[in-house]
């Protein structure tokens, strides 16, 4: 049995003989003029047809494998034709053999016998030749027009393992080159958010480096995110309010709203906050959370700020095109907002180490200065005790000295509150301990230049203008020329006991606090004792902790401060 094709004339036929050869009469063309092409391989047709043009096939039914494989053959060409990768086959010397549809495409026309670099316009000598050597090789190459190509070049070899031709696969991954190349930029243009030199560092205050941080998100927003209306408001984690940090294309009033981190009436921004979920509103007039940011905004996504599993503000864009962001434009922000949060940490650290940097040194200063400033204070006391009465020119001298002796401390606190940062100025850590005893004024007495000196230290911190004396007589000279708040005296001084010292300083400070101290209840005078029996109320017992002494400060006059 034969297969004969019907075909015009003249014709050109590719014969399959497989093992047997055909004989002539059965590809008899009926007197028609036909070109016989006999081949006995299916290799060797496949390359004659993607060189060749045939206008039939024949092949004997004695041999159905023959058959069968030619025409999966014929139908892989035709599924290639319309496969959306470009395909093509080509000569060892990287001309074009043939190519399907979507190649010939990119080549703008026909493709064969085109120089593979010229036809498709890249440069890919390089990656040819590495397969000439019998390689697979996978490389990504960039088109003039800015298409980005993928090949993959496949060595195509005889039995024998000579290189017949190279197969080349062409993947547009355009769309995903772009993708990578603005999720590369987001990233690297996020470390650069917040990165300043030493030089800057040391010539910038803080608010300048916010100025800067606020530059570089309004150029990263508009030139790599392409938003034109932005807001950041960073969370206050005591009092869970959004603070506004930067603002650009809001109405006034909803730049200045006051929006806290709740679910409810604190809009999409307060709904992030609370939640710590990134959330898209596609329609702003439908979306129960929304309020009006933008003047005619009808889209919205706001990002939460968050550093390790704290929500420490958000991230806010609109758009007057209902549906405007979509999954991507959901992804690239949160990356984003991961290097602006990295940005305000950094930033936070950098003023936490300066305020610090700057609390050490004028605390050192301080802690060098208080005891030497207090011996002038006290001998300054004692010679004013003298005069006072007698003659008051030297007198008014040596008020005169008291009073800027005491303006030293204060002038060395003064300089540290303004050289030190502020505590929040980006709202962005928790505040510290609230300043309870700013300004009150504290005498301490005690023979131990340890104690005097940990006063100093302790409750200066908190904001108390601490004064100290060694003995008895030198606290009673300070109690009779100066006012305080409260006084602190050890029950062991060299001169006086403690309920003698506690009946003079009541006597000299009415309406001062006086507290005792003493260490581990020793009290061989039984002055405490005593001194109860007239109305002594706080005492400590060292060694005392500091919200002992707190609260010795600040209990109310009925209650009984005891540190034990």
């Amino acid at each position: 049995m034969c297969e004969v094709l019907p075909l015009a004339s003249p014709a050109r036929v590719l014969v399959f003989e497989g093992a047997d050869p055909i004989p002539n009469q059965q590809l008899d063309g009926q007197g028609e003029p036909w070109e016989i092409v006999r081949v006995r391989t299916i290799q060797e047709g496949l390359s004659r047809l993607q060189k060749e043009h045939f206008d039939g096939i024949y092949a004997t039914t004695r041999d159905p494998k023959v058959w069968q494989r030619t025409w999966s053959l014929l139908q892989t060409d035709a599924i290639l034709e319309v496969l959306d990768q470009g395909i093509a086959a080509l000569h060892p010397d990287f001309s074009i053999l043939w190519a399907n549809s979507t190649f010939e495409r990119w080549c703008g026309g026909q493709a064969k016998s085109r120089r593979f670099d010229e036809a498709l316009g890249v440069h890919a000598d390089l990656t040819l030749r590495t397969a000439l050597l019998g390689r697979s090789v996978t490389t990504r190459l960039q088109r003039s027009d800015n298409q980005t190509l993928e090949l993959r070049v496949m060595p195509l070899k005889d039995a024998a393992g000579k290189l017949l031709e190279l197969i080349v696969m062409c993947r547009d991954i355009s769309v995903e080159a772009s993708r990578q190349q603005k999720l590369d930029r987001l990233q690297q243009a996020g470390r650069e958010l917040a990165a300043l030199s030493a030089d800057q560092l040391a010539d910038m205050d803080m608010s300048e480096r916010v100025t800067v941080l606020k530059h570089n998100i309004r150029k990263l927003t508009h030139d790599l995110l392409h938003y034109d209306v932005i807001e950041i408001r960073l969370l206050d984690p005591e009092t869970r309010k959004l603070v506004p940090l930067l603002a650009e294309g809001m109405t006034p009033q909803a730049a200045c709203r006051e929006l806290y981190a709740r679910v409810d009436a604190n809009g999409v921004t307060g709904y992030v906050a609370a939640t710590g979920r990134s959330y898209v509103c596609t329609d702003t007039t439908n979306d129960p959370h929304y309020i009006e940011g933008a003047a005619g905004a009808r889209c919205s996504l706001t990002i939460a700020l968050t550093w390790g599993d704290r929500v420490i503000g958000t991230f806010n864009v609109e758009s007057p095109q209902i549906g405007a962001f979509g999954e991507e434009d959901l992804q690239f922000a949160e990356i984003f907002c991961r290097e602006l949060s990295s940005a305000l940490h950094t930033l936070e650290l950098l003023e936490t180490e300066q305020r610090t940097a700057t609390t050490k040194s004028i605390d050192a200063v301080s802690r060098q200065v208080a005891l030497p400033v207090d011996e002038i204070l006290t001998a300054a006391t004692s010679i004013l005790d003298r005069w006072i009465g007698h003659e008051p020119e030297m007198a008014d001298k040596i008020k005169k000295v008291i009073v800027n002796a005491r303006q030293i401390k204060q002038c060395i606190l003064k300089v540290g509150e303004d050289l030190a940062p502020a505590a929040k100025p980006l709202a962005f850590q928790s505040a510290e301990s609230p300043v309870r005893l700013k300004g009150k004024r504290v005498l301490v007495v005690d023979n131990d230049d340890r104690v005097r000196r940990s006063a100093h230290d302790i409750l200066g911190r908190m904001g108390c203008v601490v004064e100290t004396a060694r003995d008895g007589n030198e606290a009673q000279t300070l109690a009779k020329v100066s006012q305080y708040d409260a006084v602190l005296a050890d029950i062991r001084l060299p001169d006086l006991t403690g309920h003698e010292v506690y009946r003079a300083l009541r006597q000299a400070q009415p309406d001062a606090r006086v507290i005792l101290m003493t260490g581990f209840g020793y009290d061989p005078t039984h002055s405490l004792v005593k001194a109860r029996q007239e109305g002594l109320r706080f005492v400590l017992y060292k060694p005392f902790r500091v919200e002992q002494l707190l609260s010795a400060l600040e209990s109310p006059e009925g209650a009984q401060a005891a540190a034990v």
